[in-house]
C-alpha cells in the first residue's frame, strides 16, 4: 500500500516553494493596527493631492497596492497640471475607523473621511507579513 502524504496548507506550500514569500505574522505579535490605518489613509490622501511621495508609504503596502496608488497619483497629477492647479495639502478629517478581523493575521477596515465638499471612505485590508502590518488591498471610495 502506497504512503499518501498529508495535505499541506497553501501557506506551507508557498513558503517551501518560494523562499522569498512573506512570512505570515499573527496579530498577537503585531501592534494595534488602528494607528497604521489612520496614518496610511492620511498618507494616501496626501500622495493623491501631490504633497507626499508614494515611496514614503512603500514599506506598508504590497507591490500591487503600491502600483495602484502610484498610478492613481500620476493620473491626479496629470489632471492638476491640465487644470493649472498646484498641489495642496488635503483638508479633511478622519471621522471614524470601523474594523473587523476575519482571520488571526488579517484586519479589514473602512476609514470614513470628512472633507469640505463631501464625505468619503477608504477601504483597507491589512495582513501580518514579515513582522509588520501591510496593506494588501486599498480602495478610495
Amino acid at each position: 500500500m502506497a504512503h499518501v502524504p498529508a495535505p499541506r496548507s497553501a501557506r506551507t506550500w508557498e513558503r517551501q516553494h518560494d523562499p522569498g514569500a512573506p512570512e505570515r505574522t499573527s496579530a498577537a505579535a503585531l501592534p494595534d493596527p488602528e494607528p497604521l490605518l489612520r496614518n496610511l489613509t492620511q498618507g494616501v490622501l496626501e500622495v493623491l493631492a501631490g504633497v507626499r511621495d508614494v515611496n514614503q508609504l512603500a514599506r506598508w503596502m504590497t507591490e500591487d497596492v503600491f502600483r495602484s496608488v502610484a498610478t492613481r497619483a500620476a493620473l491626479a497629477a496629470r489632471a492638476r497640471s491640465a487644470r493649472g492647479v498646484a498641489p495642496t495639502r488635503p483638508v479633511h478629517s478622519i471621522r471614524s475607523v470601523h474594523r473587523t478581523s476575519p482571520a488571526d493575521d488579517v484586519v479589514e477596515a473602512v476609514v470614513v473621511i470628512g472633507g469640505p465638499a463631501r464625505t468619503r471612505a477608504v477601504a483597507l485590508r491589512l495582513e501580518g507579513m514579515d513582522h509588520r502590518w501591510r496593506a494588501t488591498s486599498l480602495a478610495l471610495l
